[in-house]
């Protein structure tokens, strides 16, 4: 069983505490046996977080065996780390173990000079700081978090839980993460400059909304070359009235519905067959497997080839 370690550091905030807690201790595998083992660790028995006081089970000997450390942010991110944490940190990094932090847990990660030359992203309110306290690391303040490897780091509040899950989906493949995501009641199409790793078969649709028979038609006529005045149509209302319900009813436009449904459907294709990206492309309607491409890469960040070497293992 994987094991996460989640380090409770002096002044934790308690939602970053939770979020990794509550998400990995919820995931099922198909089977269902429990997909993680959780420790809480800390320096002392006890840690202010400010509101009220946290009784820690483990002490810094939990982080040593295990798999995955989380770094949940802190009200004085500043502070700086006593050396029996810094070491601990960083003897966990040269062991291997995934290391990852949530919200302004990246300014205790960046401390220890584990971010050094590597992208990383905080909360977009303490990014400036961020940046001029640790001149090494490269922060993006507009991401939702950034997957390095072996060390990843998310921004605030609900990216955390973003995080989490896309761990999950490296772990186990999409369909335990998608479970887990539904058990968090947290959606799995985020806007956002961050691309979407957590996916599934179909595109979220909002139930018992005018919209849903369109969209399950799209959803499967995604192989066809669908113009915005064939999707109007279809639903029997111009092309004018047909966007402004979309943006009511989903958040986007239709168009844009329609690209995001393809490339998860692509992204399913592709960790679960072994068909060419040629033949996916016809598959969920691009023109020409450039233009899917060119597309897939600009969503997800990694070109469909590379996608189906990090995932498919997992699912085919």
């Amino acid at each position: 069983m994987h094991t996460v370690a989640v380090l409770a550091l002096d002044r934790v905030i308690p939602f970053d505490l939770s979020t990794p807690i509550e998400v990995f201790t919820r995931t099922r595998l198909p089977d269902g046996r429990p997909g993680y083992q959780i420790r809480v660790c800390a320096e002392r028995p006890e840690i202010d977080t400010g509101s009220f006081t946290l009784r820690a089970p483990w002490g810094l000997d939990g982080l040593r065996d295990a798999d995955t450390i989380i770094v949940p942010g802190t009200a004085t991110p500043a502070d700086p780390l006593s050396p029996a944490v810094h070491e601990a940190l960083r003897a966990a990094a040269a062991n291997g173990t995934r290391i990852a932090s949530i919200c302004s847990g990246t300014f205790p990660l960046a401390s220890t000079g584990l971010l050094d030359g590597l992208r990383a992203t905080t909360h977009w309110l303490a990014a400036d700081v961020l940046a001029g306290a640790h001149p090494d690391v490269e922060v993006d303040p507009d991401v939702l978090y950034v997957d390095n490897g072996q060390i990843l780091t998310s921004a605030g509040a609900a990216a955390g839980l973003d995080l989490c899950l896309h761990m999950i989906r490296r772990d186990y493949g999409s369909a335990v993460a998608a479970h887990a995501a539904r058990l968090s009641v947290m959606p799995l199409e985020r806007e956002g400059g961050q691309a979407q790793f957590i996916v599934h078969d179909y595109t979220p649709t909002p139930r018992g909304s005018a919209l849903e028979p369109l969209l399950t038609w799209l959803r499967e006529n995604l192989a066809r070359d669908l113009a915005l005045a064939d999707i109007a149509a279809h639903a029997g209302m111009s092309t004018r009235t047909l966007i402004r319900r979309f943006r009511e009813q989903t958040g986007t436009t239709p168009l844009q519905w329609l690209h995001r449904a393809r490339i998860r459907q692509a992204q399913h294709l592709l960790e679960t067959t072994q068909h060419t990206v040629e033949r996916i492309a016809s598959q969920v309607g691009f023109g020409s497997p450039t233009a899917f491409r060119d597309r897939f890469k600009r969503t997800t960040g990694v070109s469909p080839h590379a996608y189906r070497r990090t995932f498919s293992s997992q699912e085919a």
